[in-house]
């Protein structure tokens, strides 16, 4: 039998993985896209792809921030944050939220519409498809991020449709069929 599987030509010593190449490979990984917030003292927010539900006994989810991003000493300091799930009719406050040149602090959610989580103050989005809202259970170093773990203390849904993806470096919609 042939195997007509495409041989990858990125890496040619598993041992020599770079940056580019692992970037290349995992953006076929399509994902989520969520804003991480945290109010207070520290209000800031930033969108993520690197966020995923750990453990449903006891509820759990983890998400994964650079150590030169603003939004690791936000979380680190206020030991709770945030996180909206974006609706495909979110793409721009996804990039907004992604801009490195976006205004810092309370202005950089001047004009939005959103509410303070009722257990954790940080920011939730208006139409999100689902928020949640976690105090920090733990953080972990690996290589140049960190993996928060949040314990949910509260989570809903909004009524959106369509999912906010990000696969090969853009942004995606995934509608829902009827079951």
């Amino acid at each position: 039998m042939a195997d007509n599987r495409k041989t990858a030509n990125l890496i040619a010593d598993p041992g020599t993985v770079t940056p580019s190449a692992l970037r290349e490979v995992m953006g076929e990984l399509a994902t989520g896209v969520v804003v991480l917030s945290v109010g207070g003292e520290h209000i800031h927010g930033m969108t993520a792809n690197a966020f995923t539900s750990l453990s449903l006994d006891p509820p759990l989810v983890l998400c994964c921030v650079a150590h030169t991003a603003v939004m690791h000493g936000a979380i680190s300091a206020a030991g709770r944050f945030g996180v909206s799930v974006m609706n495909a009719g979110q793409e721009d406050l996804a990039r907004h939220f992604a801009d490195k040149a976006r205004p810092l602090g309370p202005a950089q959610f001047a004009g939005l519409d959103w509410q303070p989580g009722a257990r954790t103050r940080a920011p939730l989005l208006s139409g999100a498809m689902a928020w949640l809202e976690c105090d920090l259970a733990g953080s972990y170093e690996c290589g140049d991020h960190s993996i928060f773990v949040g314990a949910v203390l509260s989570a809903g849904r909004g009524s959106g449709e369509q999912a906010l993806l990000f696969h090969r470096g853009r942004f995606h919609r995934l509608a829902h069929r009827e079951r």
